[in-house]
């Protein structure tokens, strides 16, 4: 996968596809890393280089800070790679702590002492761009804007964006920061097609199951805000990890892409991901796989090009019921 891609009109040039770093690290809890957890992220690192990607996606809380640490044992083991990658990491989720639930935090502090976590977990000096991870009922945009202020000139971070916030969130953080938001990552992939059912089902009865996206995709085509896919992939349900009690739809659509895989000679995660990334909006999925092989089957993702017919044959199959 050679393709670069220009996230934005304000990012460096970056490949068409980003490596999520989720499922590095191990196990979810404060266990140590081990040298089998290292071994495990070396090989997922280099199985996406090999196909190109350079872009890759953090958060502070996967594997509670294992992720990124893990990738910091990386780095220093390869200074040199640091020079030939973006990275990018996301902070505001808070895990229940004593009698405090979990909750978003997006207040300045937060931000400010989130950041110097992460930096310091990885090992390096800057972040590419920084995502808040999730909307805060509380934030206050002025904060926020303190807070990337603050970053940005001490050199912690070279941009700012966005993850899981809806345009009306979007338009009024904006209106207080002096740097465009350059990217918003949101769930979207050939299962969870919610984002494509606001358009197609607008003023019917269908729309009414589905989750509110306004005008988010269309705010951010427009102010060329990056479109990025957390769960690409679709869990691997098209491509053999179907739940057994999965609805005939997902069945049918697992056959599909098994099908359209094997007519133009790729794996079904290829297709899957060619789906996504024929819509205009030119999304950037995030591959969250940690397996070598099967960053491997995303591959020829960027050979695929689906007619207009198969890319409706696929939405409409795992839709289920005929478009309105």
């Amino acid at each position: 996968m050679s393709d670069v891609f220009p996230l934005t009109q304000h990012l460096p040039t970056s490949s068409r596809m980003i490596f999520g770093c989720m499922g590095l690290g191990g196990t979810w809890d404060s266990q140590p890393i081990t040298d089998e957890h290292v071994r495990h992220a070396e090989a997922a690192v280099e199985a996406a280089l090999a196909i190109g990607i350079n872009l890759f996606d953090h958060a502070d809380i996967y594997t509670f800070g294992k992720a990124e640490k893990v990738f910091g044992i990386l780095l220093k083991r390869n200074p040199a790679l640091r020079e030939h990658i973006l990275i990018q990491s996301k902070c505001g989720i808070r895990f229940a702590d004593g009698m405090v639930p979990k909750r978003y935090d997006l207040s300045r502090n937060y931000i400010v002492q989130s950041v110097d976590g992460i930096l310091s977990r990885l090992g390096i000096d800057y972040l590419d761009t920084l995502l808040l991870h999730r909307p805060d009922p509380l934030m206050n945009p002025d904060e926020i804007a303190e807070a990337w202020l603050t970053l940005k000139q001490n050199g912690k971070v070279r941009h700012l964006g966005v993850s899981n916030m809806h345009s009306g969130q979007i338009r009024q953080l904006q209106s207080r920061l002096s740097e465009p938001l350059v990217a918003n990552q949101l769930e979207m992939s050939l299962l969870q097609h919610d984002w494509i059912e606001q358009a197609t089902c607008f003023n019917n009865d269908q729309a009414k199951q589905n989750r509110i996206w306004g005008d988010t995709l269309e705010y951010c085509q427009t102010h060329h805000i990056q479109l990025q896919a957390w769960g690409s992939l679709a869990k691997g349900w098209f491509t053999g990890a179907a739940p057994q009690d999965a609805s005939q739809a997902v069945l049918n659509t697992q056959q599909l892409v098994s099908e359209l895989a094997r007519r133009y000679g790729v794996a079904g995660e290829s297709i899957v991901l060619a789906w996504l990334m024929k819509h205009p909006a030119h999304i950037q999925p995030v591959i969250g796989t940690s397996h070598p092989l099967r960053i491997q089957a995303c591959a020829s993702a960027l050979q695929v090009e689906l007619s207009r017919e198969e890319w409706y044959q696929l939405y409409v199959t795992v839709r289920g019921v005929e478009l309105p």
